[in-house]
């Protein structure tokens, strides 16, 4: 009689290379003993709230809390952006990709980024999860091009079709891959959930850029493409701020236009800015008012100056609202230099670090 094969694994952790089905039953009882004290022989992960999940020697601290179904802050996943940053506060974790967005001063004082370390002991970091975000599975769906409409000279809208009972679903203010002939980006979506399931994509013209030469140049309406998500943890969080500030740079618009829209059904009592920057008048391509919730618009030109507009940086066009920072809390989304100085200036005059959450575009280059 022929016999079968399978591999043994347990949370990553080759144990049987090749082991014979017949097998099975007379090493059942020790797999079971394996499973049962395997959290004695993998390091652990413990969060400041109490969450605690296991991590296997091959996997970030970050990829790790994914496959338990748990969310911690992230976005770009490759120690860019530094939205992941945690601060150690007992055990030992190993880098395997350059944290390239943490300062000497932060790793001196033992932050790390969860998308760039693994595990080699228990380790306790003073971060919490997010909830509900971890629950939402992360699927891969074939996706069809509904529509391509232009903004403005350089940022078209794309609009996503997915199939029938795909059941996707994310919050206001995550992202997806999109992947086409074997080349994948991310881009945050444009729109709060809308009852035909349809996403839409802000996308900004780049030159030389593989996938925005596709979808500036060559993609036309029922184009299949593959999607990915979702992704990042960009959302709104209520903290008991008076004030919210959704600050927003070029296509970083497209992640705050969608937490604007999700405040209809929020009901939020909160004084609400939308402070946007761009280089000219012509480059802010949205009308905000569209989304249906109040707040107040503050339009910014970095290079040209205009009766009504802030000339400048948008956090210095958050300073010169007035509030009381320590009473507000900030969604930032743009450029990951816009990310860093506002992040630094607004911190620097009251606000508190912890409610300032950011999601920073980077480049795929």
């Amino acid at each position: 009689m022929d016999e079968s094969y399978v591999q043994i694994a347990f949370c990553g952790v080759l144990i049987f290379e090749r082991l014979s089905c017949l097998d099975i039953g007379f090493w059942y009882p020790y797999f079971k003993w394996f499973s049962l004290n395997l959290e004695l022989i993998l390091p652990k992960i413990y969060l400041s709230n109490g969450v605690e999940f296991i991590a296997s020697v091959d996997q970030t601290i970050l990829d790790a809390a994914r496959q338990n179904n748990i969310a911690i802050e992230h976005s770009c996943r490759n120690g860019r952006c530094g939205v992941c940053v945690a601060l150690v506060l007992s055990g030992e974790s190993e880098p395997i990709r350059n944290e390239e967005s943490l300062g000497t001063v932060e790793i001196a004082n033992k932050n790390i980024l969860t998308c760039c370390r693994i595990a080699v002991s228990d380790v306790h970091l003073d971060i919490e999860d997010l909830g509900v975000i971890g629950s939402l599975p992360l699927l891969t769906l074939p996706c069809r091009i509904d529509r391509i409409k232009h903004l403005n000279d350089d940022v078209i809208e794309v609009v996503l079709r997915l199939p029938p009972r795909s059941n996707f679903t994310f919050i206001a203010g995550q992202y997806i891959d999109l992947i086409h002939a074997g080349i994948r980006r991310s881009y945050s979506i444009a729109n709060t959930a809308r009852l035909d399931g349809k996403l839409e994509l802000q996308v900004k013209k780049v030159e030389g850029g593989i996938m925005s030469d596709y979808l500036f140049l060559q993609a036309a309406q029922n184009d299949l493409l593959r999607l990915e998500g979702p992704r990042g943890t960009f959302s709104y969080r209520d903290d008991g701020s008076e004030n919210l500030v959704l600050l927003a740079t070029g296509t970083g618009m497209a992640p705050i236009k969608a937490v604007l829209e999700s405040f209809k059904n929020l009901g939020i009592d909160k004084t609400i800015y939308v402070v946007w920057g761009a280089k000219r008048k012509k480059d802010l391509y949205f009308d905000t008012g569209s989304t249906g919730t109040k707040h107040k618009f503050v339009p910014v030109l970095s290079r040209e100056k205009q009766i009504g507009f802030f000339y400048g940086y948008v956090q210095n066009a958050v300073l010169d609202l007035g509030l009381d920072l320590k009473k507000t809390t900030v969604y930032a989304c743009g450029s990951e230099i816009m990310i860093r100085d506002a992040l630094a200036l607004l911190v620097e005059n009251g606000l508190e670090k912890k409610r300032f959450y950011s999601d920073a575009f980077v480049s795929s280059n």
